[in-house]
């Protein structure tokens, strides 16, 4: 099976050396003549032949190759195109290893419906018949909201007729409840002209759009030309209505320091989802948020995920490319979006614009990872353990993690911490502390290898279960020291054991000099650092205390004359030495009788 496996990538990759070297995106088959995998290239030639050269670590990309039985290809004139066209394509065939929008047909849209004197509504379907659909919006309450201002600010109908012209002439309808409270003018009966009811239909798309100057100078002109009119009781309610406008303004959008239009673009990836976020920047006003979920089969990095995201968001929403001017993005990308400007901030208020977005996805993941956790919070428990295990080469599951850290000060209270997690989450109740008791001086290595000694030593004397993972807060020669009190347990090869170097989180494995760098979104590094910063915490918190412990009594017995149980009598009274050393000679005497109290007075006067 494995030869003719091998004779078909060797046919297919002469085939690819055909290639031309033109931008153009190319279609993967199996032996169903199904599409597995579309892709985009700036070079056709050099891209696909890649698949055929290279010894792939992702072992999805291994699975993907052993099963491509065919090549097409289609050129086109640029980059930008093929990110169309492949856009397009994943979406026709949905193949089975491209990335997969999540659905979002969930979020609600507001449509303008592509007919005589238009609808405006709320629906969660788009339907491709020339409409013009604005959102998604995260909030349903906003786009009641927005419905609402549009009813007190326009008289627009709320009925499903028909309303060609000639229905109108042939009076086949008739004016309803909504025309005698003024909710609409009656444009059925021909009380309004398609001009006039348009011409309100476009200040709604002005607001959508988040053009609220115009909408202004719209409702002042009419507010004008009421007063000329000497019609006053008209003229008020278009002022109230600019009221309405200017306060929904005012609480529905989020003003910046720049005044521009932009349309930021952030994202943010783990091993299996990436998150896009989309913010539209009107005049400096933000009018719209929202974040785009795609689920991850080839491990595709953010440069190649992002571009495919933006042609996905914007041609979602219809405007297409022909309304934007500049994009705010976190990395510069190949795709050059025809003659949009594409702007990558490092300083400013566009900076401040992408860490916005850039918290905006880092919520939204943080969400789904909650909702995730809590429909099947055993299958994202196994999911991270299953990760681990792969990550670290290890041979069980990692369930019961072990992680150490030393903490002193030049050699002085040395003391070591061991935190225990169990299932990924933190066993508070099984954390321990140890007083280093056998080493002089500040020796890390050698407080390292007694604490790992005494900690597994007695494990196995009570014949409690062993950790599958021990993790050293510490590079090589702390990891050396562990292995070397393992060693002497009998312990070494039974339980996986790294090091962990602060510098570059670098992961050292015993036996190899050569450390592991993991992705800085991986789920097995923030679990492993997690455990080290907790280490690390509660060390810090037990050294600290046994210092404090010590210099209190220390400054105590310094005092000539004033022994250990005065010490204890003391503190049964005193919440701390300030505390006694400003009390009142009567109650010293009352706490610790006449002489010590003398004595204890007398040494905190000479002190003052």
């Amino acid at each position: 099976m494995s030869n003719k496996i091998n004779n078909i990538i060797l046919k297919l990759k002469s085939e690819a050396k055909k290639l031309p070297a033109n931008p153009g995106v190319y279609l993967f088959f199996n032996d169903s003549d199904t599409v597995i995998y579309v892709g985009k290239a700036k070079k056709l030639k050099n891209r696909v032949v890649s698949y055929f050269n290279e010894k792939h670590e992702n072992t999805k990309t291994k699975i993907l190759v052993k099963h491509i039985v065919k090549i097409e290809h289609i050129v086109v004139e640029n980059e930008t195109d093929a990110l169309l066209l492949e856009n397009n394509l994943i979406k026709k065939y949905q193949p089975r290893y491209n990335i997969l929008l999540k659905d979002d047909k969930t979020y609600p849209w507001i449509c303008i419906k592509k007919e005589p004197f238009p609808r405006v509504f709320q629906t969660r379907n788009l339907i491709k018949d020339g409409s013009k659909y604005y959102g998604p919006y995260t909030s349903v309450r906003l786009v009641r909201v927005l419905l609402k201002l549009f009813k007190s600010l326009f008289q627009i109908r709320t009925c499903k007729y028909n309303l060609l012209q000639e229905n109108i002439n042939a009076g086949k309808f008739k004016v309803c409840l909504e025309y005698h409270i003024q909710n609409c003018k009656a444009p059925c009966t021909g009380n309004q002209t398609e001009e006039d009811y348009n011409e309100q239909i476009k200040q709604i798309h002005n607001i959508l759009k988040g053009n609220f100057s115009s909408v202004k100078y719209y409702l002042n002109e009419k507010m004008l030309q009421f007063s000329e009119n000497l019609e006053f009781e008209k003229a008020q309610e278009i002022k109230e209505k600019l009221t309405i406008l200017e306060d929904y303004q005012g609480k529905s959008t989020i003003l910046t320091a720049s005044s521009g239009n932009y349309d930021v673009f952030s994202i943010l990836s783990d091993d299996e989802y990436a998150f896009v976020n989309y913010l539209k920047v009107v005049d400096g006003a933000i009018i719209n948020v929202h974040t785009v979920e795609f689920k991850k089969k080839l491990n595709e990095p953010d440069e190649e995920i992002l571009p495919f995201a933006i042609t996905e968001i914007i041609n979602k929403k219809q405007s297409g490319f022909d309304e934007i001017k500049e994009i705010i993005l976190p990395f510069q990308t190949e795709y050059k979006f025809f003659n949009i400007k594409i702007t990558v901030p490092k300083i400013g208020d566009k900076l401040k614009l992408l860490q916005l977005s850039q918290r905006n996805a880092k919520y939204f993941r943080l969400d789904k990872i909650k909702q995730r956790t809590l429909v099947d919070s055993d299958r994202h428990k196994n999911r991270i353990l299953n990760t681990m295990k792969k990550d670290l080469k290890m041979k069980e599951l990692p369930v019961h993690i072990e992680c150490f850290d030393n903490s002193n000060i030049q050699g002085a209270y040395p003391v070591a911490s061991c935190v225990v997690f169990k299932n990924t989450k933190p066993a508070k109740k099984e954390y321990r502390k140890f007083n280093i008791k056998t080493v002089e001086g500040p020796d890390d290595f050698a407080s390292m290898e007694e604490v790992i000694f005494r900690r597994y030593k007695r494990l196995k004397q009570e014949n409690k279960p062993l950790p599958q993972l021990i993790i050293i807060d510490g590079g090589k020669g702390q990891l050396s020291s562990a292995v070397k009190s393992l060693k002497k347990l009998n312990l070494l090869g039974k339980i996986s054991i790294i090091g962990i170097a602060k510098r570059l989180e670098e992961i050292y494995f015993q036996g190899d000099s050569i450390p592991l760098y993991l992705d800085k979104n991986s789920e097995t590094l923030k679990i492993i650092q997690q455990a080290r910063n907790e280490a690390h915490r509660f060390g810090i918190t037990f050294h600290r205390n046994k210092r404090s412990k010590d210099f209190i009594k220390s400054e105590l017995e310094n005092i000539s004359g004033v022994g250990e149980k005065t010490v204890q009598q003391l503190f049964s009274v005193f919440k701390s030495v300030n505390e006694i050393s400003k009390s009142d000679f009567k109650k010293l005497e009352k706490t610790v009788g006449k002489s010590k109290a003398e004595i204890i007075y007398n040494y905190f006067q000479k002190k003052t």
